[in-house]
C-alpha cells in the first residue's frame, strides 16, 4: 500500500471522508471547488488536526490524482468496512465510523445534493465488483385487488371451459419437448389431438350437434380454442382444423346424412381431415378458384379436377402426414353450367396411408413456425366422388344433374356459404389473445426477478421498476386486456346472431382476427425484447410463441385484405356495390355519404385538461369515434369523386384510396375495442376489481390515443398542451399499475405449469421448465 494511501485508510478522524473521497476521484477528475468543499466538511470533523489536514491535502490536490491501485485499495478498506451495500453516501460514510455526528452526516448529504451523487451510484461504484450472489426473489407488495376475483369477470359465463382445458392440459401427456425434429414434432402433436379426441371428449365434441352426441356449442368450442393456446399453437391448430375446419364446414354446410356419417368418426379422431380451400393462385379470393367438380350424371359422380398449377391447394393443415380427407372448394359445374364455389367431402388418402387414386400430395415443406402442423399441397387428377359428397345445405344436385339452390343469386349463396364458417376467423383472433397474454406473462414475471444496475436500497433495480420497461411493457398488457373483452364480446355476438345481424358478426370478426393477430405479433416482440437474451431460448417459450404467431396474420385472411372488407361493409349497402360491381348502386350510396357533415370538437374541449376528464370513457370514445366518423367520410368524398367526376371504375377507385380507407378500418376497430372495453367496466360493482380494469381501460385509449396524436394536432382536435397532459397522464398510470404488475397477469389464469418458462420464477437461473419432458421420454 502507498505511503499516502496508509496515512489516509489509518487516520481514525478521517474514516468518514474515505466514501467521499473515493467518489469525488472514481471519474478521474477533482474540481478545485470539489476538493474545497470536501475540505469543508472534514474541518465539521470532531478531532480534525494537522496530521489528518496533511494527510487529506495529498488526497485533494486536483494535479496529483491517485493511481490505480491507490483508489482500488481505497474501496478495499471501505468495503471491509462497511461491509454491505448502502442506501446513499451519507449512509455509507455513517458506516464507516462507530461515531455518529449529525453535522457531519447533513454536510455529506449536501455534498450528494450539490454534485449529484445518488445512492446507486455509490453502490454501484464501490461494490460492483463483489461477486455478490444476485437477488432473484420477487418480493412484490401486496396488489390492490384479488387476481382470482379478476379472472372470473375475464372468464365470465365460459370460465367452466376454461377450467376443463387447465385441467386436461395438467395431464402428463402435455410436456413442452424443444430441439425435436419436425417429424417428431408433428408425432407429438398428433398425439395431444387424439388425446383430447378420446379421453377429453367434452372437449373435442362441444360444437358437434346434439344429433351426433355433441352440445351444438360453437361458441363454447371457441373458447376452448381460445384456451388450448395457453399450451401449444400448434396443437391450437390442429386441434382448429380437425375439429373447427375440417368438422365445423360439415356441421354448417351439411345436411343431417352428412353429420351421422362423418362427424362420430371426426370428434373421436378416427378420421383426420383438413379444409381444402386456399389455392397457389387464389388465397383470399376464394370465389376465383379453379378447381372444378364436373358432375357426371352417367355415373351419380363429381369429378375433381386441378387444372393449372396455380390451382394447387396450398397450405392445407393435416394434408402432408395425417389426413385422410378434406372438404374441398371447388366450382360446380353440372348440364354446362358452371354455379360457382361449393364444398365436397373429398377421400385423400386410402385405409393404408396411401394416396387416393388420382391425387398427388406434397409436404409444403419447413415453416417459420408450427413445426407440429403438417401443411400440405393437393393435386387433384379426375378424382371421383359420389354425388352425395356434395355439402348440400345451399344447394344440391339431382341425379341427372339438375341443379337446384334456395339462394338464387350466385354471389349471395357463395357469401351466404362462406358466412357460415366465420367461426374459423373469430377463433383465430381469440388464440391470438392468449398467445400475447402468455408471452406477456412471462416478460412481467422475469422483471420482477431480474435486476439491473444499481438501485436506491442499495442492491440493484428490478428492470420492472425502470419507466422505459414499463412503457414497454403495461401498453402491451393494457391493450390484451382491451382485445380479450373484444373476443368475448364477438364470440357472444356470434353465438347469438340472426339473419340480421349475420354481416355485422362477419366484419367485426374480419377486423378484430386483423387486430388482435398484429397485436399479439407486436407484444410476443415487445415481450422477447424484454427478456433479452433469455427471451431467445426456447425454453422459455417466448422465442416459440413468436414464431408461431407470425402466420396468424395471415391464415383466416390475411389482415389487409380483412381490413379492406371492414371498410367496404361500413359503408352499409356499398359492400353490396362492390360484390356485385354495380356501380350505379356505389354512386348512389357515395353521394349520401359525401354529403354527411365532418365532426368537429368544441374548441373548450380541445384544450380542456383537467384530470377527471382525461381519464373519462366518454371523452376517449369521443375522441375515437371522431376520428373514425371523418375518416370515412373524407374517404367517401374521395372515392365519389373519382367515380363520379373521373368516372373511374368502381373498384379501381376504391383501390386507388386503399390507403385511406385501411386508416378508417383501423379507426373504426380501434372505437369499437375502445367502447367494447368501456362497456364492460362500466355496470360493474364499484371496489378494486373495477377499479383495476378501469386503469387498464384508460391506458388502453390513452396510448391510442396519443398514437395518433399527429393527426388530432394537424386537425386542431386537440391542442398541444392536451397533447403533453395526455402523454403525462400514461405516464402516471404506469406508475398506478407498477404496484399490481404481477396481479394483472395472474389473473389472466394461466398455471405455473403452462407457462414453464425458467425466467417467470424465483431463482431462474438453472431452473428446469415446469412441463418439459425428460430427453428419455420424449417421442
Amino acid at each position: 500500500m502507498s505511503h499516502r494511501t496508509d496515512a489516509l485508510v489509518e487516520n481514525a478522524e478521517l474514516q468518514p471522508l474515505l466514501p467521499v473521497i473515493y467518489i469525488a476521484w472514481a471519474d478521474g477528475t477533482l474540481a478545485q471547488a470539489e476538493s474545497t468543499h470536501i475540505k469543508s466538511i472534514a474541518e465539521q470533523l470532531p478531532a480534525f488536526d494537522d496530521k489528518a489536514q496533511q494527510t487529506l491535502d495529498t488526497w485533494l490536490d486536483p494535479d496529483a490524482p491517485p493511481t490505480a491501485t491507490e483508489l482500488a485499495r481505497l474501496r478495499r478498506r471501505i468495503r471491509e468496512q462497511v461491509g454491505r451495500r448502502q442506501p446513499s453516501l451519507t449512509a455509507m460514510s455513517d458506516a464507516m465510523t462507530d461515531a455518529s455526528d449529525g453535522t457531519v452526516n447533513e454536510a455529506v448529504a449536501d455534498y450528494a445534493r450539490e454534485y449529484g451523487v445518488s445512492g446507486m451510484g455509490v453502490s454501484a461504484e464501490i461494490f460492483q465488483d463483489t461477486g455478490e450472489p444476485v437477488d432473484q426473489s420477487v418480493n412484490e407488495p401486496e396488489p390492490s385487488f384479488e387476481a382470482a376475483k379478476l379472472q372470473t369477470i375475464l372468464e365470465g359465463d365460459y370460465a367452466e371451459k376454461w377450467q376443463q382445458v387447465r385441467d386436461a392440459l395438467a395431464e402428463d401427456i402435455f410436456t413442452y419437448s424443444t430441439g425435436e425434429s419436425e417429424e417428431s414434432q408433428r408425432a407429438t402433436v398428433l398425439r395431444w389431438l387424439k388425446y383430447l379426441a378420446t379421453e377429453k371428449q367434452d372437449i373435442a365434441i362441444g360444437a358437434m350437434p346434439e344429433s351426433v352426441g355433441g352440445q351444438g356449442d360453437m361458441a363454447g368450442f371457441i373458447h376452448v380454442f381460445q384456451a388450448l393456446a395457453m399450451f401449444d399453437l400448434s396443437l391450437v391448430v390442429k386441434f382448429g382444423v380437425q375439429f373447427g375446419l375440417f368438422g365445423g364446414s360439415i356441421i354448417f354446410l351439411g345436411n343431417d346424412d352428412h353429420h351421422q356419417k362423418y362427424l362420430p368418426d371426426i370428434a373421436s379422431g378416427k378420421l383426420l381431415g383438413g379444409f381444402a380451400m386456399t389455392e397457389s393462385g387464389h388465397g383470399s379470393n376464394v370465389q376465383e378458384v379453379e378447381t372444378t367438380a364436373t358432375f357426371d350424371a352417367d355415373t351419380d359422380e363429381f369429378v375433381i379436377n386441378t387444372p393449372t398449377m396455380s390451382a394447387r391447394k396450398e397450405w392445407i393443415g393435416n394434408a402432408a402426414r395425417d389426413g385422410h380427407a378434406v372438404t374441398l372448394f371447388a366450382q360446380l359445374a353440372t348440364g354446362g353450367e358452371n354455379y360457382g364455389v361449393h364444398a365436397f367431402i373429398v377421400p385423400i388418402r386410402t385405409d393404408d396411408g396411401e394416396p387416393a387414386p388420382g391425387v398427388r400430395i406434397e409436404d409444403c415443406g419447413s415453416k417459420m413456425g408450427l413445426d407440429g402442423v403438417d401443411n400440405g399441397r393437393l393435386y387433384f387428377d379426375n378424382v371421383r366422388i359420389p354425388r352425395e359428397n356434395l355439402l348440400d345445405r345451399y344447394a344440391s344436385v339431382a341425379e341427372n344433374g339438375d341443379y337446384d339452390s334456395p339462394i338464387s343469386g350466385s354471389n349471395k349463396r357463395f357469401f351466404t356459404m362462406l358466412g357460415t364458417l366465420v367461426g374459423g376467423r373469430i377463433s383465430v383472433g381469440a388464440a391470438s389473445v392468449t398467445a400475447a397474454k402468455k408471452s406477456l406473462a412471462i416478460a412481467t414475471r422475469y422483471a420482477t426477478v431480474r435486476r439491473q444496475f444499481g438501485g436506491a436500497d442499495g442492491s440493484e433495480l428490478r428492470i420492472i421498476d425502470y419507466k422505459t420497461h414499463q412503457m414497454r411493457l403495461f401498453p402491451a398488457i393494457a391493450h390484451t386486456y382491451a382485445m380479450h373483452f373484444a373476443a368475448f364480446d364477438l364470440i357472444a355476438r356470434f353465438r347469438d346472431r340472426t339473419d340480421e345481424t349475420a354481416r355485422e358478426v362477419e366484419t367485426l370478426a374480419a377486423g378484430i382476427k386483423s387486430m388482435a393477430s398484429w397485436h399479439a405479433i407486436d407484444a410476443t416482440q415487445t415481450a422477447r425484447e424484454c427478456c433479452g437474451g433469455l427471451g431467445f431460448l426456447a425454453e422459455n417459450q417466448i422465442a416459440t410463441i413468436r414464431r408461431d404467431i407470425d402466420v396468424f396474420a395471415t391464415f383466416e385472411g390475411d389482415n389487409t385484405v380483412l381490413l379492406n372488407l371492414v371498410s367496404k361493409n361500413r359503408l352499409a349497402s356499398f359492400a353490396k356495390g362492390f360484390e356485385q360491381n354495380l356501380a350505379l348502386t356505389l354512386v348512389r350510396e357515395l353521394t349520401s355519404m359525401a354529403r354527411t357533415e365532418l365532426i368537429d370538437i368544441n374548441p373548450l374541449t380541445a384544450r380542456k385538461t383537467d384530470e377527471d376528464h382525461l381519464r373519462s370513457a366518454d371523452f376517449h370514445l369521443e375522441l375515437l369515434k371522431l376520428r373514425k366518423h371523418n375518416l370515412l367520410v373524407a374517404a367517401s368524398r374521395r372515392l365519389y369523386k373519382r367515380v363520379q367526376q373521373e368516372d373511374m371504375e368502381p373498384f379501381m377507385a376504391f383501390s386507388d384510396i386503399q390507403d385511406h380507407m385501411m386508416a378508417f378500418a383501423h379507426a373504426d376497430m380501434e372505437h369499437h375495442i375502445a367502447k367494447t372495453f368501456a362497456d364492460v367496466v362500466e355496470p360493474l360493482a364499484d371496489g378494486p376489481e373495477k377499479d383495476a380494469l378501469e386503469r387498464m381501460r384508460q391506458l388502453a385509449a390513452i396510448d391510442t390515443l396519443l398514437k395518433h396524436a399527429e393527426w388530432y394536432l394537424t386537425y386542431g382536435y386537440i391542442s398541444s398542451g392536451k397533447y403533453k397532459a395526455l402523454r403525462n397522464l400514461r405516464g402516471a398510470l404506469l406508475g398506478e399499475i407498477r404496484p399490481d404488475a404481477l396481479a394483472y397477469i395472474e389473473a389472466f389464469g394461466i398455471p405455473d405449469e403452462l407457462l414453464s418458462a425458467p425466467i417467470a420464477f424465483e431463482n431462474y437461473v438453472g431452473r428446469e421448465p415446469l412441463k418439459q419432458a425428460p430427453r428419455g421420454e420424449r417421442p
